[in-house]
């Protein structure tokens, strides 16, 4: 069975020597191999070789648009570097209420959507990826 993972992890990278404290239980060879220390958003902690942690993962300030919505899928804010106002986000909002006499003159549970804070401080629900913005590998996490 084939998997695709995507998770948020910090890594800091660092020998395997370094992340079993010495090269003691190693030989000298595998106590310099350079790898990532992972600590994982449950408090899993592992170490993982350089080359198969940077193939399949990218730092959050390189993300492709795929990564981006799974990042809003785990309840975290996300931008393009490239957009041009200040305090522009996109976050998932998983119920929205909306109020309007055009239908019934009652509030409306409209249902989970995409909605970017704009550069004006105003919310817009349901917004919709340009072909730019979903073939560009620009996106970040917004603190």
């Amino acid at each position: 069975m084939k998997y695709i993972r995507t998770h948020i992890v910090e890594a800091e990278l660092m020998t395997r020597g370094q992340y079993h404290n010495g090269p003691d239980m190693l030989s000298v060879e595998a106590a310099a191999e350079e790898g990532y220390f992972i600590q994982y958003p449950d408090g899993y902690k592992s170490w993982c070789p350089k080359a198969s942690f940077e193939a399949s993962g990218r730092p959050i300030d390189g993300m492709t648009f795929g990564q981006a919505i799974e990042a809003l899928k785990q309840d975290k804010k996300v931008a393009r570097k490239g957009w041009n106002g200040k305090g522009m986000y996109l976050f998932l909002a998983d119920a929205v209420r909306l109020q309007t006499n055009a239908v019934e003159e009652k509030e409306h549970e409209v249902m989970p959507c995409i909605v970017m804070k704009t550069a004006q401080d105003n919310l817009q629900p349901g917004w919709l990826a340009s072909q730019n913005d979903m073939l560009s590998d620009d996106w970040t996490l917004v603190d």
